[in-house]
């Protein structure tokens, strides 16, 4: 298998500076996908900050609905750590991603998604947020 052409990536959220508020990421339509991976890259994080992150799922991509079981608590201490989700078989065609920041300054490096099992290969990456992307099979040495 190579993810290159069978999981599709999209950006869903750039840097966030620190604060306190919510982060939501912008929603992948799972129409072509069975699955879909966030990649939540966590910044600085200020001792004593309660910070979470969760999937929730929408039929409209406008009202939204917390999925049970996918939330993580990130530690204070956690700096430059990531978290992942994954989520297979959907209910609803959109789901985001949501970062719940309190109490003190987090930053939010990013969120990728990764959505596979895809019904059709190659799958095309998110042209808007995907520079390139390459496959090498055993290259010379150059």
């Amino acid at each position: 298998m190579n993810l290159s052409t069978s999981a599709k990536l999209t950006r869903v959220s750039d840097a966030v500076a620190a604060g306190t508020t919510a982060v939501n990421s912008a929603s992948i339509d799972m129409t072509s996908f069975g699955a879909v991976q966030f990649i939540v890259a966590m910044g600085v994080i200020t001792t004593g900050g309660a910070q979470s992150v969760k999937l929730q799922e929408s039929a409209d991509d406008s009202a939204w609905n917390d999925l049970a079981g996918t939330s993580i608590t990130i530690d204070d201490d956690a700096d430059s750590q990531i978290a992942v989700m994954d989520l297979i078989t959907p209910a609803d065609r959109y789901i985001r991603c949501v970062v719940s920041r309190a109490t003190q300054n987090s930053v939010v490096d990013g969120i990728i998604a990764m959505q596979y099992l895809a019904k059709a290969e190659p799958v095309t990456h998110d042209a808007a947020t995907v520079a390139g992307s390459i496959t090498v099979l055993s290259p010379a040495e150059a």
